[in-house]
């Protein structure tokens, strides 16, 4: 009798550790997915920029300090980058993709220009892409860390090598007005 409830609870221990491995896993994949997602949009914007930078050259030719800096960060190859390294290369250009924009605003003949028209219109709708599939990664991100760290689905966490993943935020500077004075 002891022995069928010693291999009842050791049954019993095996589905648990089994349910949470799946589970992790599941998370684990969907944190992909949403990660893919997001990174589609990113690459989209990334394509974009140089586009808006050769525009913007013709129109706001002092301006080369923020241009030159878009320049530097789009120069760096996109495909070799990891999940952080996008995440954090992709914070940096948000701040500056909106100086220039703002920049169009001190330059009607830039605001007029068909091609930076398209390509703004262009860059918004990426930009409303980007913070969709944000918050989507971001909830994502969420369950699966709170599988990862709440007990008692985090011991199995650790034993399989499962790590919380970084949500992606906006920095402080993206979160202040932009104040372009010329």
């Amino acid at each position: 009798m002891v022995k069928i409830i010693i291999i009842g609870v050791i049954l019993f221990l095996l589905i648990v550790i089994l349910l949470i491995y799946n589970r992790l896993v599941q998370l684990n994949n969907k944190v992909k997915e949403a990660f893919s997602t997001m990174d589609v949009y990113l690459k989209k914007r990334w394509d974009l920029i140089p586009n808006i930078i050769e525009t913007v050259k013709g129109y706001a030719k002092h301006e080369k300090e923020t241009l030159n800096e878009v320049v530097n960060l789009r120069n760096t190859t996109y495909e070799v980058m990891n999940a952080d390294e996008k995440i954090k290369t992709n914070e940096q250009l948000s701040k500056n993709i909106q100086k220039i924009m703002a920049l169009a605003e001190n330059y009607p003949d830039l605001k007029a220009d068909a091609s930076f028209k398209d390509l703004s219109n262009q860059l918004i709708k990426v930009e409303d892409e980007i913070a969709n599939s944000r918050k989507y990664y971001n909830g994502t991100v969420r369950l699966y860390n709170n599988k990862v760290e709440m007990f008692p689905s985090n011991i199995i966490a650790k034993v399989f090598g499962y790590k919380s993943k970084n949500m992606f935020l906006a920095s402080e500077e993206e979160r202040k007005n932009i104040n372009v004075q010329l």
